[in-house]
């Protein structure tokens, strides 16, 4: 069974090319438009991992973060920004992290390193994994 991916940008161009890269490796995406419509999206798809972007209109990708990170069972999630500011663009992924990010990649990035990302961050199921359905 191929493993689901939110890939949640505002960017269409962005968010198509990056769907049809992980598409293309075999993995099944959903993708959304903006904060609000990935988090209504997050709750039908359930999805394995979520990709989001954090500068987004309405809530952005840090509360999409932080919303998700209390799910259960959890996503896994990474992070990904590329504003005009470079300070203000990693600011903003520590923050993601913090917030519950389990990965974060700064724009622009190379497919391979995404893909590269995405697989190993699938492999390893995280803490919470193994331990959902069981209290």
């Amino acid at each position: 069974m191929a493993r689901r991916i939110l890939l949640i940008d505002d960017d269409d161009l962005l968010r198509a090319a990056i769907g049809e890269l992980l598409e293309s490796s075999g993995y099944t995406v959903a993708s959304a438009g903006s904060g609000d419509a990935g988090l209504a999206m997050f709750r039908t798809a359930r999805p394995d991992l979520v990709i989001t972007d954090l500068s987004m209109p309405g809530p952005d990708g840090i509360d999409v973060v932080r919303a998700l990170s209390g799910a259960v069972p959890r996503p896994r999630i990474i992070a990904i920004s590329g504003g005009a500011e470079r300070l203000d663009s990693l600011s903003g992924l520590r923050q993601a992290q913090a917030v519950g990010a389990d990965r974060i990649l700064e724009k622009p990035f190379r497919a391979n390193a995404l893909l590269g990302v995405v697989h190993e961050i699938l492999e390893d199921p995280g803490p919470e994994a193994g331990s959902a359905g069981t209290g």
